[in-house]
């Protein structure tokens, strides 16, 4: 709102006109990055705090016991953190009449209420295995991807030209592949539901979900850039989406309070995300991809998220479930490694290194098309 207000002020002459500046997306993106960053700085120790006095604490679950025996009670729901420094941060620097920020924010929102409810579930059940049923969890999530599929197809309230709106485009490929049409509905619910769990899956150790999260999102902060530019996008032969540059400033504040966030969650982590951080970085990102049309680039700037979404899958849902065997010591992947022996910190910091390799062989798909 900071944005729309400096609009109504007359910066052309006299003391006030370096104010223009804030008409610039790489001006908003540094500032919205530094806001993130120092409100979660400043306000995460008092929320840390406040968690842990009102009895917001880890509690146990029976196959990470077995590896860990030092994460019951410390404090989790602090997805709540990374939210406000995000949602504070948009409200500042973004455009709120442009449907690219004022539909991740619902994402975010809307995701952020999912986890808080599972988290308090738990928390009151003093168990991490009883919380939001998977069904009820499957439906709200979809429940968002039909909502936002609805806004694309209808036409009216569309981010980007009709006639992109429901074509499907993937890494290395100029043109789009095909039209969905009535399809995309399925497409949005899908594409939600899977990148928000699998978000999920990668939260188990200090610092491993955040900081794949902040990649990707500066994958996806590049991309957004590019789009909303017509020199650049012409350049590089990308479909013009005019104000999709404010998902640019939109993903800076992401990165800021991600890693405000990872302040405090680097090992020994001082708080956990929990379901409220995961489900609600998950939807958003998922959001963002569908609108900018790079639904398929998550599969290599988030590969570490696909990596865990798919060993859950093949274990539970195939191994365990249909020919009795176990593909893995334990899934999610990450608890495979501790039970070979590495450390937690060695595998955290691993999972880190890939997820940069990933995030640059995202962005050298931007030339190779």
């Amino acid at each position: 709102m900071l944005y729309l207000l400096l609009q109504h002020i007359d910066t052309t002459e006299g003391p006030l006109t370096f104010l223009r500046l804030v008409q610039y997306i790489s001006f908003r993106s540094s500032f919205a990055f530094l806001t993130a960053f120092l409100i979660s700085i400043l306000f995460g120790r008092k929320i840390i705090l406040m968690l842990f006095r009102n009895g917001m604490r880890e509690t146990s679950r029976e196959e990470v016991d077995l590896i860990v025996t030092d994460k019951k009670g410390t404090p989790t729901m602090g997805g709540l953190l990374i939210i406000l420094s995000l949602l504070v941060s948009s409200l500042l620097w973004c455009d709120f009449t442009s449907p690219f920020i004022y539909l991740p924010v619902t994402a975010v929102i809307w995701f952020g209420m999912i986890g808080w409810i599972d988290d308090r579930s738990k928390i009151r059940q003093k168990s991490s295995n009883v919380g939001l049923s998977r069904p009820k969890k499957l439906i709200l999530q979809g429940l968002f991807g039909l909502f936002l599929s609805f806004i694309i197809f209808s036409g009216g309230t569309t981010p980007y030209p009709e006639d992109i709106a429901t074509f499907l485009y993937i890494p290395f490929f100029k043109n789009p592949i095909i039209d969905l049409s009535w399809f995309y509905y399925l497409f949005c619910i899908f594409i939600i539901i899977s990148i928000s769990n699998a978000v999920n899956f990668a939260d188990g150790l200090d610092g491993l979900a955040i900081v794949p999260s902040v990649t990707t999102a500066a994958v996806y902060g590049v991309f957004a850039y590019i789009t909303g530019n017509a020199v650049y996008s012409d350049y590089l032969l990308y479909q013009n989406m005019p104000g999709s540059g404010e998902l640019t400033i939109f993903c800076a504040g992401l990165i800021g309070a991600g890693l405000g966030f990872l302040w405090y969650n680097a090992y020994p982590a001082q708080i956990f995300m929990g379901d409220t951080g995961s489900q609600a970085l998950g939807g958003v990102i998922g959001t963002i991809a569908i609108l900018l049309k790079q639904e398929f680039l998550f599969l290599i700037a988030g590969g570490i998220f696909l990596a865990e979404a798919v060993s859950v899958l093949l274990q539970d849902r195939i191994g365990i479930a249909r020919i009795g065997k176990r593909f893995f010591y334990r899934a999610p992947l990450h608890h495979t490694f501790q039970y070979r022996g590495l450390a937690e910190t060695t595998v955290v910091v691993r999972f880190w290194i890939v997820s940069i390799l990933l995030a640059l062989m995202s962005i050298v798909t931007i030339k190779i098309r």
